[in-house]
């Protein structure tokens, strides 16, 4: 038999191609700085396990995935833990459709990094305080087509970053007003997606003040808005400024009008009855003589290269120009100050955008007149009603309290009538019958005495002196006042 040779033992050098050798061996799919989860799929630093039929978060994730797929799984919860270590690279995680019910405000811990975040089509119901606190550099949040109907005011703090938010297709009944307000919870948000929700009123006024890049992605759509018109000249403001999101969801901007069997659209308000709505007028601003007004260039494009304005007249505003009665400021406005006449016309501002370039129009009308204050100046119409009150008082007071002017007042310090003429005597007859005349503007009064007869008349032997004769015309028939009564008493005519 041949003599067996003695075995030859293979040897590996050692050094740092060695150790890489041995890692890639060891590897179950020989990626590099981990292992991939099961039922999962790894390319470079992505991590995809979508439709894989997962309840959890698979472990252990490696520290290099920069984005995450877990969509289209069975993970009804997101607890804190799911990612026990750090992920320092992860600026991607997609949960969408899964089924998820509840997500822990400390589930985004360990990704602060995290610059897109997918939680659409779920079946989360409300947005608990500091639920997003952790994410800083979040820009993109989907949250659409969930069952949301509670937004907690603090849901969104520290979303410093936040530039698109996506809240459609959901149940809720009251517009987040404080997400845009001021600008100071989320700064940066240029997209904010309210559609196909149950909101029936939208504070109208408080969103035609905020910027039209803003207002250029806010979309309100396919929702159960009551007819009023704010809402109508909010809107077709935006159609005019051709803002995106009404010219493209203009059939679909619908709000329900009292009676009406079925949603009308929005823009069809104008002159219609009820509302009949008056047309939306654009950038129009009245000022008066010697006010300042600040013109503003509300441009749709939030990236501005450059922009400038061209007056009236045609000519084009730099900087500060016209003895500095005409200011051009730092965010493009343009300030008029001590306004003259001239001053009114169209005002137009050259914008150049990031992808097209945008001309607004402002009017202004200056009215010829100064107003100093709110009390200083009455208008025409509010003049004109206080003379006409004054003029009906003056005319009241002179029917009804003007006092008597004649030079003697008839029954003056009249005494008593005796008691055996009192049946000739008429009750409702028009001479005075006042016992006391102290304080008449008389001028003279008659003597009064033994010649002094009823309603202070002389009587000589029973007749009354004969006036002076004027003429043959200016005679009349004199009778003696004790022997004829008033038309209008309840005692016969004795003559």
């Amino acid at each position: 038999p041949a003599p067996c040779r003695p075995c030859v033992a293979m040897r590996v050098p050692a050094g740092p191609l060695s150790l890489l050798l041995a890692l890639t061996l060891l590897s179950p799919r020989g990626s590099m700085g981990g292992s991939c989860p099961p039922r999962c799929v790894c390319a470079s630093n992505l991590l995809s396990c979508s439709q894989a039929n997962l309840s959890a978060v698979p472990t252990p994730l490696p520290r290099f995935t920069a984005v995450l797929d877990l969509s289209h799984n069975n993970m009804t919860r997101l607890r804190a833990d799911w990612a026990p270590a750090r992920l320092p690279h992860l600026h991607a995680l997609l949960l969408s459709h899964n089924g998820l019910a509840f997500v822990s405000t400390e589930a985004f811990a360990h990704v602060p990094r995290l610059r897109h975040l997918d939680l659409s089509s779920n079946r989360l119901r409300t947005l608990d305080e500091n639920l997003f606190s952790d994410l800083g550099e979040l820009e993109v949040l989907l949250l659409y087509n969930n069952e949301i109907t509670t937004v907690d005011r603090t849901a969104f703090e520290n979303l410093g970053r936040l530039r698109k938010l996506y809240l459609g297709q959901n149940r809720i009944a009251r517009f987040p007003l404080e997400l845009l307000r001021e600008g100071t919870r989320l700064p940066q948000l240029a997209l904010l997606d309210l559609s196909a929700n149950r909101l029936r009123a939208v504070p109208a006024g408080e969103l035609q003040a905020l910027p039209a890049w803003l207002r250029d992605r806010l979309y309100l759509h396919n929702n159960p808005l009551a007819c009023d018109c704010p809402l109508f000249q909010l809107l077709a403001r935006g159609r005019r400024r051709r803002l995106s999101a009404v010219v493209d969801f203009q059939d679909e901007l619908r709000c329900i009008l009292p009676g009406a069997p079925a949603p009308i659209g929005i823009l069809a308000l104008a002159g219609r009855q009820p509302l009949n709505c008056s047309e939306a007028r654009e950038a129009v601003l009245e000022a008066h003589l010697g006010d300042s007004v600040t013109l503003g260039c509300d441009s749709r494009w939030q990236g501005v290269r450059s922009r400038h304005w061209v007056m009236p007249g045609g000519e084009r505003v730099l900087g500060e120009g016209g003895n500095g009665s005409v200011i051009l400021l730092a965010n493009g406005s343009l300030q008029l100050q001590a306004l003259r006449p001239e001053d009114a016309g169209t005002y137009a501002c050259w914008v150049a955008g990031p992808l097209l370039n945008e001309t607004l129009y402002v009017e202004l009308l200056v009215h010829n007149f100064t107003l100093h204050g709110p009390h200083d100046t009455l208008n025409t119409a509010y003049t004109t009603l206080v003379g006409c009150i004054l003029s009906v008082v003056l005319v009241l007071i002179y029917l009804y309290l003007t006092p008597c002017r004649c030079c003697c007042c008839r029954g003056a310090e009249k005494p008593p009538a005796p008691r055996d003429d009192s049946i000739n005597s008429s009750v409702l007859s028009t001479t005075p019958n006042h016992a006391g005349g102290t304080g008449e503007p008389c001028g003279s009064r008659a003597a009064s005495g033994a010649g002094t007869g009823q309603n202070g008349r002389f009587r000589g032997g029973g007749t009354p002196p004969l006036p002076p004769r004027q003429g043959p015309k200016m005679q009349r028939k004199v009778s003696d006042p004790d022997s004829v009564s008033s038309v209008f008493s309840d005692t016969p005519i004795v003559v």
